[in-house]
């Protein structure tokens, strides 16, 4: 791994959460790469990553990254609609790869590292999604007011201290 790349999107999509979406200490990775034009209704949108790969099984070694972020499919179920189009749906298996995914991510953040969660409540509750995971995360949204179902948790990577 190049040491000046210390920050992972595990899910870019069209990195539409990034003010610089072309963060040079960043690697951009998703399942899959999709040219403009794909979605006719948004035909400047794309997906193009750096990297093709899957959450749930990452080419990269223990503790590579300082900083996480993560933004996985809010479906389950596949749909004809634009967010299907551009983000994917996460399937029938979805407690058991979140979890994959969850423990994966761990794997590859440095010690003391910062994963950001990202996750909006379409088709899981945040109390169900949450659930999955082995650990609590440090804060995080709360409350939900109005129609924004965008969530943000923050999960840090604290080594035990043996006593």
């Amino acid at each position: 791994m190049n040491d000046n790349k210390f920050i992972l999107d595990a899910c870019c999509g069209g990195r539409q959460i990034w003010f610089q979406k072309k963060q040079k200490n960043t690697i951009f990775m998703d399942i899959h790469q999709v040219s403009k034009g794909h979605i006719e209704l948004q035909p400047n949108w794309s997906c193009e990553p750096d990297i093709i790969g899957d959450y749930r099984n990452m080419p990269f070694k223990d503790k590579s990254f300082k900083l996480i972020v993560w933004d996985i499919p809010h479906k389950i179920k596949e749909d004809k609609s634009i967010i299907e189009k551009k983000y994917g749906h996460l399937g029938e298996d979805w407690k058991q790869d979140t979890l994959k995914g969850f423990n994966e991510i761990m794997r590859i953040l440095d010690d003391y590292g910062v994963l950001e969660f990202k996750f909006a409540d379409i088709s899981i509750s945040i109390k169900e999604i949450l659930s999955i995971f082995p650990q609590k995360p440090l804060f995080g949204t709360v409350t939900k007011k109005g129609v924004n179902k965008t969530y943000w948790f923050c999960f840090m990577k604290i080594p035990e201290v043996k006593e």
